[in-house]
């Protein structure tokens, strides 16, 4: 069965559930769920128990959701539609980081798996989208940079950006009207004490720029071996 033959409601539930595992190890439950989605919990749940039916997820009464191998392997397929179309609208067409989730959202349920390989050969086979996630290959592999939030590194440190989560696409604005993109690096530096806020100073920038507890979390880094950032 292709990809394409699934309902568009059955792709996205499998494309969540991956998603909502693919940076941390904590479970992934109905109203986790239904919240990403944006539906009740009951229309969720009745959507997870026909998916658990077909074989796609495993779901113990009060219990976590898990992709099985088949519904993982239609997960990471819809992935790759959906990073490949955010990469394809950044890139050709010009959007804005903030403009693409929704629209590849809507695009990544009509496209062919024709039309998917042409725009990876377009694109030159890219290995991770505008915000830094990876794209799966056309096999299912799945490169994740080795990176962790910045909430988990101490002040003091030199980072370079890995990844910005997309989910509010008002805080992909902030990052872009400040400069953070992808490849970037940083010195971290203690905010003011009990204050939550960390300073943030891109690579030759004059002033840090302050990130709040949101925006912290919104961040993946790696740490820099050297001390590559100027003072």
């Amino acid at each position: 069965m292709s990809i394409s033959e699934l309902t568009p409601s059955a792709q996205k539930y499998l494309k969540v559930v991956w998603s909502l595992s693919e940076w941390t190890s904590s479970p992934v439950t109905p109203s986790l769920i239904a919240d990403r989605v944006g539906l009740r919990l009951s229309s969720v749940s009745e959507g997870i128990r026909k998916l658990s039916t077909q074989g796609f997820l495993e779901h113990a009464p009060y219990g976590s959701v898990e992709l099985t191998e088949s519904g993982r392997r239609y997960a990471v397929q819809m992935v790759r539609r959906h990073r490949l179309l955010e990469t394809f609208l950044v890139e050709v067409l010009g959007y804005s980081w903030d403009q693409v989730h929704d629209e590849a959202e809507n695009l990544e349920h009509a496209v062919s798996d024709f039309m998917v390989k042409r725009i990876d050969e377009l694109l030159e086979f890219p290995s991770r989208d505008p915000h830094g996630d990876p794209i799966p290959s056309a096999s299912g592999a799945v490169d994740s940079p080795a990176a962790v939030p910045l909430s988990d590194v101490g002040a003091g440190q030199d980072v370079s950006i890995e990844r910005i989560s997309d989910e509010d696409p008002q805080m992909l604005k902030f990052f872009e009207n400040h400069g953070f993109c992808i490849g970037k690096k940083l010195s971290i530096s203690q905010g003011a004490p009990f204050s939550g806020v960390l300073e943030a100073r891109i690579s030759g920038a004059k002033e840090s720029v302050l990130l709040g507890a949101a925006a912290v979390k919104a961040l993946y880094v790696s740490i820099d071996s050297q001390d590559a950032i100027g003072s």
